[in-house]
C-alpha cells in the first residue's frame, strides 16, 4: 500500500537534564527565539531561525538537541519538562526513518552517536527531582570541610568540598549532579555561566543525616572557578542549582551489579554508589565492580579511603598508566585482563554499566567491552542497543 507523504520539520530543543540554566543561549541567539521560565529554558520554533549561534558557547552540550516532528512541541510543553521526549514515530504509524528523506536521517543517527543514544534510568531508581533550584533562586550553601584527596606531591590537587545546606531541603540522588554560581564576573563585567559538579556523597549526606553533600573538584592549571572552589574555606558560602540529571543514577536494588568504569574527578558519582550500598543494602547479593584509572596512586583520588572499603563491598581495580619501570596500562587493558568476569557480568540481566570521566576514554572502554563479548559469545552490536534501552548503561564523559 502506498504511504500518503508527510511534512516534517526539525525541531530545535534543549535538554533540560543537562542544562544548567546559565542563560548563555539565550544571550546568544539574536533572534530572541530562546526564553526561560523558573523551570526550563526553552526554543520558539516560530523564532528559530536554525543559525547555530547557541550550539558552541553552551558548557554542557543541552543546547545541542534536535527532534523531527509533524507538529513543532510548543512553548508551553518544554516549559513542563523535566526530561526531552524521545524520538517517536512520525506522522502516526510511519517509521520515523521512512518518513524523513535521508538528510533528515542522517541527523538523527548522528543525534544517537558517541554513547549510544539516550539512555533511561535504571528501573529500580528512585525517581530525581530535577532543577528544584534554579540559577535565579539558588540555595546557598556554607562550606563544612574543604579536603586534598591526591597526594601532596602530587601533580593533581584534587579536593573533597563539603556543603552543608542548612535547614533547605535538597533532594538529590547518586548519579545527579548540582551547578555552582561562580561569584566572579568575566573580563567584559558578565557573570561566569554555571559549572557542573557530579555529588560525590549518598542522598542521605556525606554525613548520614547531617543535610549535606560532597563534591570532588580538580583544579585546572589557570582556572580561575576550580580555583576559587579549591581555595575555599570552612565557613564559606557558596551558591547552588539543581540537582540535574535523571538517567545516570544507581539502581536501587540489592540484586544489581553495577560495573563502574571511571578516571580522576569521574569518580565522585561511583563513591555515592559505594556509600549508597554500604548503608542502605548491606550484604546485597549483587556485585560491584570498579575499575579505577590514574597515571600514579599519588595522582589517584580517594586512594586512601578506597583501601578501607572491604572486598565484599567493592572489587577494586586500581589501574596506573606511569608506574616507573613498568608499562602503560589503562582501565581498558585491565578489563580485557579480568576478561572472564566482565563476561560473566556482561551476560547478566542484573548488570548495569557506568563509564565516567575523560571524553577520550569511552572509545577505548567500549571496544574492550566489545572484545569481552565477543570473548563470551555475546554480540556488543545486540547487546549495547538493549542495555541502554533498559536503563543498564550510561555513558558521562567530558
Amino acid at each position: 500500500m502506498e504511504r500518503p507523504a508527510v511534512s516534517v520539520i526539525k525541531q530545535h530543543l534543549i535538554d533540560p537534564e543537562i542544562c544548567i540554566r546559565c542563560g548563555t543561549c539565550e544571550a546568544t541567539c539574536s533572534v530572541g527565539a530562546v526564553s526561560h521560565d523558573d523551570n526550563n529554558y526553552v526554543v520558539d520554533p516560530e523564532l528559530c531561525n536554525g543559525c547555530l549561534d547557541c550550539i558552541a558557547p553552551c558548557p554542557t552540550g543541552s543546547i545541542d538537541n534536535w527532534r523531527i516532528v509533524t507538529t513543532p512541541y510548543s512553548l508551553a510543553e518544554q516549559f513542563s519538562w523535566q526530561e526531552l521526549p524521545a524520538q517517536g514515530d512520525v506522522g502516526g504509524d510511519l517509521p520515523v526513518e521512512e518518513a524523513v528523506d535521508p538528510e533528515a536521517g542522517a541527523l538523527i543517527a548522528a543525534a544517537h552517536a558517541g554513547g549510544g543514544g539516550r539512555a533511561v534510568a535504571p528501573k529500580s531508581a528512585a525517581k530525581p527531582a530535577v532543577n528544584v533550584f534554579p540559577r535565579s533562586k539558588p540555595v546557598v550553601a556554607t562550606v563544612q570541610g574543604n579536603y586534598r584527596i591526591t597526594a601532596v606531591d602530587a601533580e593533581s590537587d584534587v579536593r573533597h568540598i563539603v556543603l552543608g545546606l542548612g535547614d533547605v531541603q535538597f533532594p538529590v540522588l547518586e548519579g545527579q549532579s548540582i551547578g555552582i554560581v561562580p561569584p566572579i564576573s568575566d573580563p567584559d563585567g558578565k557573570p561566569y555561566p554555571l559549572r557542573l559538579y557530579s555529588v560525590a556523597s549518598a542522598r542521605d549526606g556525606e554525613k548520614r543525616n547531617a543535610n549535606n553533600l560532597a563534591l570532588t573538584v580538580k583544579r585546572v592549571p589557570g582556572g580561575l572557578i576550580s580555583d576559587w572552589l579549591c581555595n575555599l574555606k570552612v565557613g564559606d558560602r557558596v551558591a547552588v542549582t539543581g540537582p540535574f540529571g535523571a538517567t545516570f543514577l544507581m539502581p536501587d536494588d540489592p540484586s544489581a551489579n553495577v560495573l563502574m568504569v571511571c578516571t580522576g574527578t569521574g569518580s565522585a558519582p561511583f563513591r555515592a554508589f559505594t556509600e549508597r550500598r554500604r548503608r542502605a543494602q548491606p550484604g546485597a547479593p549483587g556485585r560491584m565492580a570498579l575499575f579505577f584509572g590514574a597515571r600514579r596512586p599519588e595522582e589517584l583520588p580517594y586512594f586512601g579511603p578506597l583501601q578501607k572499603v572491604p572486598d565484599s563491598l567493592l572489587e577494586k581495580h586500581l589501574v596506573y598508566s606511569r608506574l616507573p619501570g613498568r608499562p602503560k596500562e589503562y582501565v581498558q587493558d585491565r578489563m580485557r585482563a579480568e576478561g572472564e568476569s566482565v563476561g560473566r557480568l556482561l551476560g547478566d540481566p542484573k548488570t548495569h554499566i557506568f563509564v565516567c570521566g575523560l571524553k577520550g576514554m569511552e572509545e577505548g572502554v567500549e571496544e574492550a567491552l566489545a572484545e569481552i563479548a565477543a570473548r563470551s559469545a555475546l554480540d556488543w552490536d545486540e547487546l549495547k542497543p538493549r542495555l541502554r534501552a533498559e536503563g543498564r548503561f550510561h555513558v558521562e564523559t567530558y
